[in-house]
């Protein structure tokens, strides 16, 4: 077995340890979720905390691991007696990112539940991290029923097996710990907020600190056993500390003031629910039986809002969680002291091992109240140059936009946009199945059975099922796609509030496109050329941040941003060959720059219609007078053209308000 790194041998990262052990200390704040650049020690630490884990009483030869004091009654391997049982250390279990749903809840043998009745079930990652931990990297990168699945159980405590009647259940209480880099994409709403605290990690810009890493390392590499004994004296130190707080828990006082000072605290920063001020709470309590204390105090309050609210203050994908401290510190002084006296400027945490804490620091270069609304001209000077270059414009207000979908059915990643074949979904058929049976076609598998029931000497109540009977169900569901963005951003868009306005309808999109579960990218042409501004990501924040500081301004080359774009879904389609595109480009169809330019990018335009590409263009084209050459490049691209109007989700409810209210006025 692989020595893992010693917990106390991490250097730096105080929120991060420090949040690790509060839960530690009470798996009620209810886990931890560590957000952060690649190369942090993200993971490292999160293993390492297993080791320093109380060991565990399970009842001997139980695959659920109940608790001998209290066995589950429901327990699928018992029923146990009350009684003795055997201890074993703590587990650490990881969820793959690519796991399939049987191996995350279970599987169940559906051919021997048919034919006689038994429940045959093999257990998942979910009963085997029961009393211990759930750990995710990457858990942004989840698929949406694996997510589904978690949210049941971390909500429940207990993990249900269902297929076609036969009913499995089983608990499952663990501590849901995960890592991300946000610029792979964010997290949906409902399990981020199941994450009891967030920390923000970033890499020491002090260089003795990164020298203290890099020794550590290329030391632990080289003797990963010697190096573990050589930090088994402050891993046992702070194994005593997580079992003294854990016996002293119980009797930390959580009194009035305290909890005033948190319901303040949550009202002042406008948390959505109660389930902040339940984890400020208990998150208070643990810092106190940390620290050796029975009382908590204001440093607590304030260290548990730190950790506690900056991931629930986010309204949409485009706001960076973060804590403004001064207001915290002010909230904190209005609403009055705990039960200890509190001082104005607070220590931001216990001492010893794993304190610390502090806020965790906030995404990108700007810093304060992150309710501030970015402005459009953030993200420092403006890259590429060329005639008529204009400051980048501030975007409009997003609004809600009309479903944009691919036409036809997919089989892509499960998401909310298109129509698709998926594990999930309406039935719409049966099939006999390819590989391991996932979803069972109950009708279908008894037509398929009945007419041999004579000939296998079916002689009981059961049904005779063989393993060629068996039908997988055909499920239509949605599929998240590829939304590549193709914007003009030459001379011809170049006025500030028609700019703003494109930018505001880009940004709908890009919200849209986060709320179905798609990836996004953003060609932008200008000037001498095109250029790939963002690549192919999930993290449509990132690409709000490049539109944002999008420069306006010089020629307008048409066709080299449609040949640029066709060149990244061409690779796109080797690294995803099941993910489907939607070409979206906003423009008003204007072209300049070589000969014949309109024509050229006619031509560059019909590449994607010979590919079957699904292709809307955004028509940007305003005033007066109106050439049509958008709806002319939506035609060979074989695609439609909505205007800017059009695009929003209540334009047509709008038309049909005005044409009634018109009419009934004229009556």
């Amino acid at each position: 077995m692989t020595t893992p790194f010693p917990f106390t041998a991490v250097v730096g990262q105080d929120d991060l340890r420090l949040a690790l052990l509060l839960n530690a200390v009470s798996p009620a704040v209810g886990g931890v979720l560590v957000r952060g650049e690649k190369g942090t020690a993200k993971s490292t630490a999160v293993r390492a905390l297993s080791a320093l884990l109380p060991a565990v009483a399970v009842v001997p030869g139980c695959r659920f691991s109940c608790d001998p004091a209290a066995p589950d009654p429901g327990c699928p391997d018992g029923p146990h007696e009350p009684g003795a049982g055997a201890e074993r250390p703590a587990r650490m279990v990881e969820l793959p990112v690519g796991a399939s749903e049987d191996r995350l809840v279970g599987a169940l043998d559906i051919e021997r539940a048919l034919a006689e009745g038994v429940k045959a079930f093999e257990p998942g990652l979910l009963a085997e991290a029961h009393r211990g931990i759930l750990y995710v990297d990457e858990v942004n990168l989840l698929h949406d029923h694996l997510v589904d699945l978690l949210l049941d159980a971390a909500a429940m405590g207990a993990s249900y097996v269902e297929r076609e009647g036969v009913s499995v259940r089983h608990a499952a209480r663990f501590l849901l710990v995960g890592t991300m880099n946000p610029e792979e994409g964010e997290l949906r709403p409902q399990l981020l907020d199941r994450f009891g605290l967030t920390v923000e990690v970033a890499a020491s810009r002090e260089p003795d600190q990164r020298v203290e890493v890099v020794r550590r390392r290329l030391a632990y590499d080289d003797d990963p056993a010697g190096f573990a004994a050589r930090w088994a004296e402050e891993e046992a130190a702070v194994r005593a500390r997580i079992a003294a707080a854990r016996a002293l828990l119980p009797e930390v006082r959580l009194g009035d003031g305290a909890l005033r000072q948190i319901a303040a605290t949550c009202a002042a920063f406008e948390v959505d629910g109660m389930r902040a001020d339940i984890v400020m709470a208990r998150t208070a309590t643990a810092l106190a039986a940390w620290a050796g204390r029975t009382d908590v105090l204001a440093e607590d309050v304030r260290q548990a809002a730190l950790l506690a609210l900056p991931h629930r203050r986010r309204r949409n994908p485009f706001d960076a969680p973060g804590l403004d401290e001064d207001r915290l510190d002010e909230t904190l002084r209005q609403s009055g002291g705990g039960d200890g006296d509190g001082d104005d400027d607070p220590d931001p945490g216990p001492d010893g091992p794993g304190g610390g804490g502090g806020q965790p620091p906030s995404e990108g270069p700007r810093g304060g109240d992150p309710d501030a609304r970015p402005e459009a001209g953030d993200g420092g000077e403006p890259q590429g140059s060329g005639a008529g270059q204009q400051a980048p414009a501030p975007a409009a207000e997003p609004f809600r936009t009309r479903v944009l979908s691919v036409p036809g059915v997919g089989e892509g990643v499960a998401g909310r946009r298109s129509r698709a074949r998926t594990e999930h979904g309406r039935t719409t058929g049966a099939r006999r199945p390819r590989g391991a049976l996932t979803k069972l076609h109950l009708a279908a598998t008894v037509r398929a059975a009945a007419p041999h029931q004579r000939a296998r000497g079916r002689s009981g109540p059961g049904l005779v099922v063989r393993r060629d009977d068996l039908r997988q169900a055909v499920r239509e569901g949605r599929e998240g796609n590829l939304v590549l963005f193709v914007v003009d951003a030459s001379g011809s868009m170049a006025a500030r509030q028609r700019m703003g306005a494109v930018k505001g309808a880009v940004l709908s999109l890009l919200l849209d496109a986060y709320q179905r579960r798609d990836k996004v990218g953003l060609v932008t042409f200008r000037g001498p050329g095109a250029e790939v501004a963002l690549p192919p990501t999930s993290s449509v924040d990132a690409a709000a941040a490049r539109l944002r500081s999008l420069p306006t301004g010089g020629r307008t080359p048409l066709a080299a941003g449609l040949l640029k774009a066709h060149d990244v879904l061409r690779v796109e389609r080797l690294r995803d060959p099941a993910r489907r595109a939607l070409l979206v480009v906003v423009t008003d169809g204007r072209a300049t720059g070589g000969p014949e330019p309109v024509a050229t990018a006619e031509r560059a335009a019909r590449l994607f219609a010979a590919e079957d590409v699904a292709s809307v263009v955004v028509d940007c084209e305003s005033g007066p007078v109106r050439l049509g050459l958008a709806g002319r490049l939506a035609g060979a691209l074989g695609g439609a053209a909505v205007t800017l109007d059009e695009l929003r989700a209540d334009s047509i409810a709008g038309l049909v308000r005005d044409v009634q209210g018109t009419s009934r006025r004229a009556a």
